[in-house]
């Protein structure tokens, strides 16, 4: 009976908070603390309601009532923000003032609400993402109150007085109700509702059978598919995790039908669905609050114009080995799947309708972007536009089936199955954004610390000396910091404190703006596929039934090309449609440099697999993983071009001697 009741209230308050940020985003009417504190009330309501304490104590009588306590204090925390900070709860503010006009006055009761707050927003996102970022933001909060106490290497400053932590980190707007959750509300969680909204529609379904049509029977033909398909839902999604679950249980089976290892099938998935959220255009949350973030401020069409080429290296070089793989062995083959002429008709109306739909969801977000709409209000738009025509597909589908002997009449059932057809997405856009949301109020105490000690300025001022004479050291230590982030906390969190605090070292050292926000942006992804800690491979590997280190080790072999391009595209702005001076460059330059890199991408897909059209040996792998490098890693100044032509030259000689000995495929060439 509780859990039912846990259930319907889930349900509830998921409609009221897809709703509401749709509502509140394109037409709003509170304050702006008072609109991300409804937000984040929302959003923790529906952590407490969906994670338990622990998954041993799902079903205990007593944890659920604790549950509920803690829902009602959530209620009471948020909603008193709320109260003391929106016009129309006047009569209720004490001595007659805001919050934010009280600030440094608080009243005893202000700061007993704010500890609460703090404690309620730490154990959510413990609940929703794991210990790593709540222990985080209780080291940043010890710093706050000892920092007097610490040592000259970390960065010692006078201390704060827990009142005052109390007021930074929650009563006002530079803690949790802070950028990072003001991204969340204003972008995010409409992109998350966009995703699921475009999955409930058949969206899963129409971009496999896309992919099946567009490889048909060519070498390693289902692996390609879950690189396509994987790299298009990811797109909707931006979760590397969320995205292998979806199109992993589809194409990871299919894989191992072909002939391919299970640890390599879900490698392949893994890294497929981690490079999903850095294809345009919806990409992952990180791209959004790059919006925020950037300076000089990049409107959404800048960031989509700058992630395309990369995206597309990116894809290139896991089709590359996926291809040399598949060709490289025997046993891999294409299972047919064969279906009646009926089924195949049905099959196909069904896929147009679906086609349709997911043509006219991309072509309306493009089409108000480009007419100069803001990113919430396009994606507002396509979600009405794509909801109203799946639900009109939805009825002539039934008053079709009227007229078939079996079912004449339209009735209760039918009725459900529209009610759920709308509220089902509001329900999985809630299931998967309210971890987002927990994390965002708990990276807002940390920068709300950050902002109060003045370590953001000082963390940056003692890196840049280890590294100002050397970029390529600096980028090494920022990759290094960034992985190891993004190894406990969700890519988006990652992306955020690592560009607010070490994003300056970059920009200190003459990196254009973007191309040091997009590298922050693609090493928090590739932490994904990261061993030991590789969540999209754990996600994998629990599909596949192979062994998690194999699955992490082989998902970080395929996306060995993610690692590669941050590197090329700081050294070569033209990657992301930018000069060195954050312009736009001309567009031989792009060509040039695009071409540059594919072929090092095609090279590096060589060289991990063994094989191009036969097997290569250790020593021409080798030189084939060096010219890569030199591809990669060499700024395409004059005084460099001949270097690239020699390695080009040397590189096609490679590939056409390897070519000329036509060696038999072998089965153990990865």
């Amino acid at each position: 009976m509780r859990e039912k009741l846990k259930d319907n209230i889930f349900l509830i308050v998921s409609v009221l908070l897809c709703l509401f940020i749709l509502a509140e985003v394109n037409y709003p009417r509170l304050a702006p603390q008072s609109e991300l504190a409804l937000f984040a009330m929302l959003g923790l309501m529906v952590v407490f309601l969906k994670y338990p304490i622990h998954s041993r104590f799902a079903g205990n009588r007593f944890f659920q009532i604790l549950d509920f306590a803690l829902i009602g204090s959530v209620v009471v925390c948020f909603g008193y923000v709320l109260s003391q900070t929106e016009p129309i709860f006047q009569a209720f503010w004490l001595d007659g003032q805001s919050l934010g006009d009280r600030a440094g006055a608080e009243s005893p009761q202000d700061y007993i609400v704010g500890g609460i707050g703090l404690i309620l927003i730490l154990e959510a996102t413990r609940r929703s993402i794991g210990m790593t970022l709540p222990l985080l933001s209780l080291a940043f909060l010890l710093y706050a109150s000892f920092g007097q106490f610490m040592p000259d290497w970390l960065f010692p400053h006078r201390g704060y007085s827990v009142q005052r932590i109390v007021s930074q980190a929650f009563l006002h707007s530079q803690g949790a109700f802070g950028i990072a959750l003001r991204v969340m509300f204003t972008y995010v969680f409409l992109f998350v509702l966009f995703g699921t909204l475009l999955e409930r529609s058949g969206a899963t379904d129409y971009i496999l059978n896309l992919a099946r049509r567009v490889f048909g029977s060519s070498a390693g033909a289902p692996a390609k598919v879950a690189v396509l398909g994987s790299g298009m839902m990811g797109s909707l999604s931006g979760s590397a995790v969320a995205n292998t679950a979806t199109t992993g249980t589809f194409t990871i089976p299919l894989m191992r039908r072909s002939g391919f290892q299970p640890e390599v099938a879900g490698g392949i998935e893994a890294a497929a669905s981690s490079g999903g959220a850095l294809m345009p255009p919806i990409m992952g949350a990180a791209a959004y609050m790059m919006l925020e973030i950037v300076e000089p401020a990049v409107t959404y069409l800048e960031i989509i114009r700058a992630a395309l080429l990369p995206a597309v290296l990116y894809y290139t070089g896991m089709l590359c080995m996926v291809h040399f793989l598949a060709k490289s062995r025997r046993r891999v083959h294409n299972p047919q799947e064969t279906e009646s002429d009926d089924q195949e008709e049905k099959r196909g109306k069904l896929l147009a309708v679906q086609g349709g739909i997911f043509l006219a969801a991309f072509i309306t977000l493009i089409g108000f972007l480009l007419m100069g709409a803001t990113a919430f209000r396009a994606v507002s738009w396509s979600l009405l536009i794509v909801g109203t025509i799946s639900l009109l597909d939805f009825l002539v589908r039934k008053i079709r089936k009227q007229h078939t002997p079996t079912e004449t009449r339209f009735g209760i059932s039918d009725l459900r199955k529209g009610v759920d057809f709308i509220v089902s997405p509001c329900e999985r856009a809630a299931q998967s954004g309210v971890s987002l949301i927990a994390a965002a109020a708990c990276v807002g105490i940390i920068l709300g610390v950050v902002t109060l000690t003045g370590i953001g300025t000082k963390l940056p001022s003692a890196l840049l000396p280890l590294a100002s004479t050397n970029l390529m050291l600096a980028l090494f230590f920022l990759m290094i910091s960034t992985i190891i982030l993004g190894m406990g906390l969700p890519s988006s969190v990652c992306y955020l404190l690592m560009a607010i605090l070490v994003g300056p070292v970059l920009l200190d050292l003459g990196v254009v703006p973007l191309a040091a926000h997009f590298f922050i942006f693609y090493f928090g992804m590739m932490s994904m596929v990261t061993p030991p800690v590789a969540l999209a491979a754990y996600a994998a590997a629990a599909i596949a039934g192979s062994g998690i280190m194999a699955t992490g080790f082989a998902a970080f072999r395929f996306a060995l090309v993610g690692f590669a391009l941050p590197y090329a595209f700081v050294l070569r702005p033209a990657l992301l449609w930018l000069n060195s001076d954050g312009g736009t460059p001309a567009l031989w330059a792009v060509f040039g440099n695009f071409s540059l890199t594919l072929v090092g991408t095609v090279v590096l897909a060589a060289a991990i697999a063994g094989y191009v059209f036969n097997r290569l040996s250790r020593w021409t792998r080798g030189i084939l993983f060096a010219a890569a490098v030199v591809l990669f890693f060499v700024p395409t100044r004059i005084q460099f071009v001949w270097i690239h032509g020699i390695v080009m030259v040397a590189s096609i000689a490679i590939f056409y001697y390897n070519w000329r000995k036509k060696e038999a495929p072998h089965e153990n060439a990865y």
